[in-house]
C-alpha cells in the first residue's frame, strides 16, 4: 500500500524535473557568468540589445572547432544589428582539461572571438537552458514588454563538415524574423555535436 501511495509522487517529481529547463516561448531570467577577460558579463533585457544569440560550445570537440569561424561570422553580421554572440562553456575541466577556464582564455585569443565567452562552471545554466550538446543554440529576443523570449533552440545551420555545403542556415533565420518583426517559422532543430560533460 505505500509503495503505490509513494509512486504517484515519484512520478510527479521526476516530471517537474523533466520540465524545469526553458521551452520556446519562455522567458529566460537575467544572468550572468565570468567572462575570459575576467569580468561579469550580464545576458540581460536591460542592456542596450535586442537579443542574443547563446551558444553553449567548448575548446575540445571537433563540432565546436569546426563552428569556431561562423560563430566569428555571425557575430560581425549581427552584433550591429542588435544580436551578439555569447558563448557559454559548461563542460567538466576534470574530463577535459581543454575546457578550463584557463585554456578558454588562451583559445580566445588564438582565435580571435569578437564575442564574450563565458564559463558555466557549476554547470546550473546549462542545465536550466536544457542544452545537451556543444554547439547547442539558443537565440533570445528583447520583446517589447522587456522580457527576454526563447525563440529559437537547436543547430545553427544543416552541415557541420562542409560550411561552403550548408543550404539551410538556422539561426540566422530565427534572427533575420526577429529583426523583421515576424514569427521564426522553425523554432526547434536537432544540434549536432557533441555531449556536454557533466560532472558526477
Amino acid at each position: 500500500m505505500k509503495k503505490l501511495f509513494f509512486l504517484p509522487l515519484i512520478l510527479l517529481s521526476l516530471s517537474i524535473f523533466a520540465q524545469d529547463n526553458y521551452k520556446i516561448g519562455d522567458q529566460v531570467m537575467p544572468f550572468k557568468l565570468k567572462n575570459v577577460d575576467n569580468t561579469q558579463f550580464l545576458v540581460s533585457p536591460a542592456n542596450p540589445w535586442k537579443g542574443y544569440i547563446i551558444v553553449f560550445t567548448c575548446n575540445h570537440c571537433p563540432f565546436s572547432i569546426l563552428y569556431e569561424d561562423r560563430l566569428i561570422a555571425l557575430d560581425k553580421k549581427y552584433r550591429p544589428l542588435g544580436f551578439p554572440v555569447v558563448a557559454i562553456n559548461s563542460n567538466d575541466a576534470s574530463v577535459y582539461p581543454d575546457d578550463s577556464f584557463e585554456n578558454m582564455v588562451i583559445r580566445s585569443k588564438e582565435k580571435g572571438f569578437n564575442f564574450p565567452y563565458l564559463h558555466d562552471e557549476t554547470q546550473e545554466f546549462a542545465k536550466k537552458f536544457g542544452a545537451t550538446r556543444t554547439p547547442h543554440v539558443f537565440v533570445l529576443n528583447n520583446a517589447p514588454d522587456g522580457k527576454l523570449i526563447l525563440e529559437y533552440i537547436g543547430a545553427i545551420d544543416d552541415n557541420a563538415k562542409e560550411p561552403e555545403n550548408v543550404t539551410v542556415r538556422y539561426v540566422e533565420s530565427a534572427v533575420n524574423a526577429l529583426l523583421e518583426g515576424k514569427e521564426v517559422v522553425e523554432k526547434v532543430t536537432k544540434a549536432i555535436g557533441c555531449s556536454i560533460k557533466w560532472k558526477e
